[in-house]
């Protein structure tokens, strides 16, 4: 494949809430560029960009999926991005190489909350949108609803550049706007009318010479109308509202058209920040002819070509069979046989110029987020910073067998979606992988199952309790212990007292008069540490505490270390029981942004959850809560929230403090983990 001018791409993220048609889309956009020879179905689970089992399985996108079409000079890179909430990460590393998006609505249902993550996503990266009205065959579909769904929530310089003839199964064609036909269709001439006049109003509130054109009672002509909307959507002031059916390949074409007419090419879109090796910045120029700058945005476990890299070059061109520099990693990579990828085929390219999107089969160690450039022309990219989840499940083999596959499966899975978080939670031992909600987790361990065989179990991790005690106890205890030759003894007297939360451990020696050697001290403090790691009361470490031996014997022969650490041990133990010992548990601080209509809802799930509300502050249209919560009462909080606020609430936590368990509530806690040991077992 020749190289394209980067005046005649258009690189484009197809965003939406889940199910609004974004891979039917793709479909009969292939098709009609002759790039497939029929038109595949969710329903039968043949598309080009839902290829992978899960996709098939849950008939939606897991994954952003390149497809690219061609017509005459010009090339088309869409990436197919999920709609469920699960995948943003997704969706930000799409909107990082690319000049646009293209943001899919459901005639039937219009605004939902996907659209506006959609949005504001977009708003975000700072590019030039359009709306696409899909569906438009459906029962019950509305464009003009729609559209004026999208201009309540979103803004007026939301403007419908076609009218549809007919809707549901009377949806046949359009009418352009923008390119108005000679013969107006009267049953839509209304429509058009007041279309067409906010079309011009928007274009010359976006051009000031076109203003004074329009305020003085001049018409514009067709060329100034075209050129002036185009000038106005690059600049983010207009957005364009188109309508199609995807499945009835209506409106596709002229999709593909106003792409190429109103959205930008890499010439004139947005560029990502560069830096030089000296830290300074750099302008992207977009010459195929310059050193190489390309960004790696996505990484797959493919089971035929091993870990496939996909990326954007934004300067300079990268061939087969070469060599570039992972300035990241400080890494000279190999480069293989380079793919334009088409769902699970990809196909072989010689190159990939400024500009463009292609892949690369087994790089050692390029990652997503990382720059590939020349050695002695090294510059990179601001890494891609992915959003954080906070719904963690702990991990673990499901057999024996799969233990050795668990720890490498579950690093090769975090760098395919680095919005996923592996760590090792130290209290409880256990592997614990943080996403942002069931579907994404259970994708990834099924994706683990099928592409390296490891069969991996997942529950809610352990939550982190401690024990403590709350008052000051005393406790003796004597180790004895003949066997023929020497002994064992040790002899201790401990003194126990409750510290302030937080204060940690500490120990004390009052031992006087030799009653207990110097060298045997550490011993003692060996043997109570020890056993505070696994606490009396459910197994939980214990904390806050303050330790002090004041007496003891010892025996010239039969004494050793050994023998003061048992006895220490079982002295604490003795004594922590008659200490009035009481569990700990973890409060988080817990920010929740939240649409003014739910708040009421939020505040009341969190009051019980036993949340203490610290403070709300109203943002537009959002009100932020800040609150004091139980980490055990939040651990599925994800799926909480998103059922309270239809999916349109966020939040995050940190760790903040330990609390005592209330009391009608200790025995619980000692059972679920006197279970959880007793399964971990077994």
């Amino acid at each position: 494949m020749a190289s394209i001018n980067p005046g005649n791409i258009r690189n484009v993220a197809l965003l939406s809430h889940s199910g609004s048609g974004k891979t039917s889309l793709c479909e009969t956009m292939l098709f009609n560029a002759k790039a497939v020879t029929r038109i595949g179905t969710i329903e039968d689970g043949n598309t080009v960009s839902d290829y992978e089992p899960e996709e098939t399985k849950r008939g939606s996108s897991v994954q952003t999926t390149l497809v690219s079409c061609t017509g005459g000079p010009n090339k088309y890179n869409f990436l197919d991005t999920p709609g469920y909430e699960d995948f943003v990460g997704e969706v930000v590393s799409a909107l990082r190489v690319v000049e646009a998006s293209a943001i899919l609505v459901a005639a039937q249902s219009g605004v939902d909350v996907g659209t506006e993550r959609s949005w504001n996503l977009t708003q975000e990266a700072g590019l030039p949108a359009m709306f696409v009205v899909n569906k438009m065959d459906r029962e019950n579909a509305g464009f003009s609803r729609t559209v004026a769904d999208i201009q309540g929530t979103f803004g007026n310089m939301c403007v419908p550049f076609q009218i549809p003839q007919g809707e549901g199964a009377d949806f046949q064609g359009l009418v352009s706007v923008v390119h108005p036909p000679a013969d107006i269709p009267d049953e839509v001439a209304a429509e058009f009318e007041a279309a067409r006049e906010r079309l011009i109003e928007a274009v010359a509130e976006a051009d000031e010479d076109l203003a004074d054109k329009y305020l003085e009672g001049e018409e514009l002509t067709d060329a100034e109308v075209v050129a002036g909307a185009r000038k106005a959507v690059l600049a983010g002031d207009l957005v364009p509202i188109l309508a199609t059916s995807a499945t009835r390949n209506l409106g596709i074409d002229e999709f593909v058209e106003t792409v190429n007419e109103f959205l930008p090419s890499p010439l004139e879109g947005n560029r990502p920040a560069m830096k030089d090796s000296s830290g300074s910045e750099v302008d992207v120029q977009v010459d195929p002819g310059g050193p190489l700058a390309a960004l790696v945005f996505k990484t797959t476990a493919d089971p035929f070509v091993g870990k496939l890299s996909v990326f954007r070059v934004f300067r300079g061109t990268i061939s087969s069979n070469s060599e570039v520099w992972n300035s990241a990693r400080n890494q000279s990579e190999r480069i293989g046989q380079l793919y334009l990828p088409r769902g699970k085929s990809q196909e072989n390219i010689v190159e990939v110029s400024a500009g463009d999107i292609g892949a690369i089969g087994k790089l050692a160690a390029t990652v997503t987020g990382d720059t590939l450039c020349v050695r002695d022309n090294a510059v990179s990219f601001e890494p891609i910073e992915f959003p954080q989840g906070f719904y963690s499940v702990a991990v673990s083999p499901a057999t024996k067998a799969d233990l050795d596959k668990m720890s490498t499966s579950l690093s090769r899975m975090v760098e395919e979606d680095p919005s996923l978080r592996l760590s090792r939670q130290v209290e409880t031992s256990q592997m614990v992988l943080t996403g942002f909600g069931e579907a994404q987790i259970d994708v990834a361990i099924e994706k683990i199952k099928r592409k390296f065989g490891a069969d991996l179990a997942t529950r809610l991790p352990r939550v982190p309790y401690r024990e403590t005690i709350s008052k000051v106890t005393q406790a003796e205890y004597r180790h004895k212990k003949q066997s023929g030759g020497h002994g064992q003894y040790g002899h201790v007297l401990l003194r126990l007292e409750p510290m302030d939360r937080d204060q940690g451990f500490q120990f004390g020696s009052e031992v006087v008069g030799g009653r207990v050697p110097r060298e045997y001290i550490p011993a003692v403090e060996k043997g109570i540490v020890k056993t505070m790691e696994e606490g009396v009361v459910a197994g939980f470490p214990v904390v806050d505490m303050k330790a002090v031996i004041y007496d003891g014997s010892y025996h010239d022969v039969d004494s050793s270390g050994m023998s003061f650490e048992i006895a220490s041990s079982q002295a604490l133990r003795k004594g922590m029981a008659d200490a009035s010992p009481i569990l700990l548990e973890p409060i988080v601080k817990l920010t929740v942004n939240v649409p003014d209509a739910y708040t009421g809802d939020v505040m009341s799930d969190l009051n019980g959850k036993r949340g203490r509300i610290l403070g709300m502050n109203p943002e537009s249209r959002y009100t932020v809560i800040e609150a004091e919560v139980p980490h055990s009462e939040i651990q599925r909080y994800a799926q909480d929230l998103r059922s309270l606020t239809q999916g349109r609430g966020n939040y995050r936590f940190e760790f903040d403090h330990y609390e005592p368990v209330p009391q009608n509530l200790e025995p619980r806690v000692v059972e679920e983990a006197k279970r959880a040991r007793e399964e971990e077992r077994a």
